[in-house]
């Protein structure tokens, strides 16, 4: 159980190392994610709760909270660890437009920079991490009296709502190129013209495809799962750890659309910022409420 909290704050570390440096150099063009203030809040929000979490995992304190966050946090991990080694290693195979770190590239060429190697390296030890905690549930021992069991199929239902409206929000790039209205001078007659932008998420081949399969299906699955963890802290440990990765990928979108002149906040962006909003509060629900307790006769 310690070790699984060592490893979320190791984590957390690499993840805060990641956001400054250079993260990949994209057809020749360097990219970081700690462009700017939103840049730096998207990259840094999940390695500080995570560190914060791992730290009271280590220390002992409401360990089924911290196994239920490294559990589902970990599940999460798996998939977003395959599509970044997709994107430094076999992106070039099929050269395309995408996104990164608010910057639209074209990858025909990849280089590592250290903000990819740490946050691999975070990602890793998240997935490590999830697994020690999976193994490590059954052999502690942590209960309540029950004071959210009333509400339990509500926060379900909501979270399963949340989870499908996730992924649907995942499928299609959170910023996108507009179309280009041409106009011909002579007839005055406009026509659309599409323009090349990101991949979505299930658009790319290979490990990306894969990770993006197996990230929509923990998306669904820890949303099912989350408020059915007993006792009430590890509800609120699992929904806490769908909450802050999926209100990353949201405010990373709102940070690609505001940094770059190209790009403009897309609807499903919106959506999945709006669902990890929703998501923060069912976890401050399932914190805060309490089984009123009986009438005296």
């Amino acid at each position: 159980m310690r070790v699984a909290g060592l490893l979320l704050v190791l984590a957390g570390l690499a993840g805060l190392v990641a956001v400054f440096p250079t993260y990949l150099v994209v057809g020749g063009q360097e990219t970081s994610h700690g462009g700017g203030l939103g840049g730096v809040l998207a990259a840094a929000l999940v390695p500080l709760v995570s560190g914060a979490v791992g730290a009271g995992l280590g220390a002992g304190r409401a360990p089924r909270f911290g196994l239920a966050y490294a559990a589902v946090a970990g599940a999460l991990s798996i998939g977003l660890l395959l599509i970044e080694i997709y994107r430094a290693s076999t992106s070039t195979v099929r050269p395309g437009v995408e996104v990164i770190a608010g910057e639209r590239v074209l990858t025909s060429s990849v280089e590592i920079g250290v903000g990819w190697v740490a946050g691999v390296v975070s990602l890793a030890l998240t997935v490590l991490a999830g697994a020690l905690a999976a193994a490590a549930w059954g052999r502690t021992v942590m209960e309540d009296r029950g004071a959210l069991d009333p509400v339990r199929p509500a926060l379900a239902g909501a979270a399963v709502l949340l989870g499908v409206g996730t992924v649907l929000c995942l499928v299609l790039p959170a910023a996108d190129v507009p179309d280009r209205v041409v106009s011909d001078p002579v007839t005055g007659l406009q026509t659309v013209v599409e323009q090349d932008g990101p991949q979505g998420l299930l658009e790319r081949p290979g490990l990306a495809l894969l990770g993006g399969l197996l990230l929509a299906g923990a998306v669904v699955l820890c949303s099912v799962l989350a408020p059915s963890l007993r006792p009430r802290l590890a509800a609120v440990g699992g929904l806490l750890a769908i909450a802050v990765v999926v209100s990353s990928a949201g405010l990373a979108g709102l940070r690609d659309a505001v940094a770059s002149s190209e790009l403009e906040w897309t609807v499903p962006g919106g959506g999945l910022l709006l669902a990890g909003l929703g998501f923060v509060l069912l976890t401050v629900l399932a914190w805060r409420l309490r089984r009123a307790p009986a009438a005296t006769p």
